[in-house]
C-alpha cells in the first residue's frame, strides 16, 4: 500500500497546496468555519448545510493526513492520542496549526460558498480571526460528560485509543481517576456518573478510552478559551451554539437563518 492511497488526494478534492490556473486561496474566500471539539455535534451542523450553493471542503481528518501526520509520520495513523502528539509537533513549526495550513490551500472552485469543518482551539481560532477577515464562524460546544456520551453512543472506528482491547478491571471508577489530567475536567461526581455508563450497556474499556480521547483534546485544544476569544469578535461573524440546549431541529434552524442573513 502507497502513502497516496492511505489518504485522500489533495488535487482530487479540488484543493492544492500552490496556485492552480484560475484558482483563489481560501484564506481570501469567504469560508464558514465550523469550530468545536470531537462530540459537540458537527455533523449535526454540516447535515444542515447540505444544500446547492454549499461546498463541504474536506474535513479536519482528512487535510490533518494530508498536510500534517503522513509528512511527519510517513505513515497512516488511526490512534487518536498519537495523532494528538504529531499535530502538536506540527503546530511547533506552524503556530496557526490547521488554520494556517487551510488558508494556505487553493481552491478552484470559488463559486460555491464554502464550508469547512473544523478548527479546534484557541490558537487555531485566533490566527483565522487574525489573518483570513472573510472567514465567519460556527462555534460549537457541549459540556464534556456529553461528548463522552455521543462518543460512547456514535461508535466510529475512529474513536480508537491503542490498548483498548486489553483493558480489564474491577473498580472502573479507580480507573477513570488515574487518568491523567481527569481532576480539571471531571469533578468527583461526574466521574461516578462516568463509571455509572456501564448500566447503560457500555463496556469499561469503552468508557475509558472515550474519557481518554476527551482528556487529550482538551490538554491540545481548549475550547472553553476558543470560545471566549469568538465571543469578543463582531457578532456577525459568529454564530454561537450549544448543542446541550438545542436539539438538532433547532441546530439546523438557527445555523440556516444565520446564514440567511448574509448569503
Amino acid at each position: 500500500m502507497t502513502l497516496r492511497s492511505m489518504t485522500f488526494s489533495l488535487a482530487d478534492s479540488g484543493l492544492f497546496v500552490e496556485a492552480p490556473g484560475g484558482g483563489a486561496r481560501l484564506g481570501d474566500l469567504p469560508l464558514i468555519v465550523l469550530v468545536g471539539v470531537t462530540g459537540v455535534g458537527k455533523s449535526t451542523a454540516l447535515n444542515a448545510l447540505e444544500q446547492p450553493h454549499w461546498r463541504v471542503l474536506p474535513d479536519r481528518r482528512d487535510l490533518t493526513d494530508a498536510v500534517m501526520i503522513l509528512p511527519l509520520a510517513g505513515r497512516a495513523v488511526t490512534d487518536r492520542q498519537e495523532r494528538f502528539a504529531l499535530s502538536a509537533r506540527y503546530r511547533q513549526a506552524h503556530p496557526g496549526g490547521m488554520a494556517q495550513a487551510l488558508g494556505e490551500l487553493w481552491a478552484l472552485d470559488t463559486v460555491a460558498s464554502l464550508v469547512f469543518d473544523g478548527l479546534r482551539g484557541l490558537a487555531e481560532v485566533r490566527y483565522a480571526a487574525e489573518q483570513f477577515p472573510t472567514w465567519r464562524f460556527v462555534n460549537l460546544h457541549a459540556p464534556d460528560l456529553t461528548r463522552v456520551r455521543r462518543l460512547l453512543g456514535r461508535a466510529d472506528s475512529f474513536d480508537g485509543v491503542s490498548g483498548n482491547a486489553r483493558f480489564q478491571t474491577t473498580d472502573l471508577y479507580a480507573e477513570l481517576a488515574a487518568l491523567d489530567g481527569i481532576e480539571a475536567v471531571f469533578s468527583p461526581p461526574q466521574r461516578l456518573e462516568l463509571a455509572g455508563l456501564v448500566g447503560e450497556g457500555h463496556t469499561p474499556a469503552e468508557i475509558v478510552a472515550k474519557t481518554r480521547i476527551v482528556l487529550s483534546e482538551r490538554r491540545h485544544y481548549d475550547p472553553a478559551a476558543a470560545g471566549a476569544y469568538l465571543a469578543g469578535l463582531d457578532a456577525r461573524r459568529v454564530l454561537d451554539l450549544d448543542t446541550a440546549a438545542l436539539d438538532p431541529q433547532q441546530v439546523a434552524k438557527r445555523l440556516r437563518d444565520w446564514l440567511r442573513d448574509w448569503l
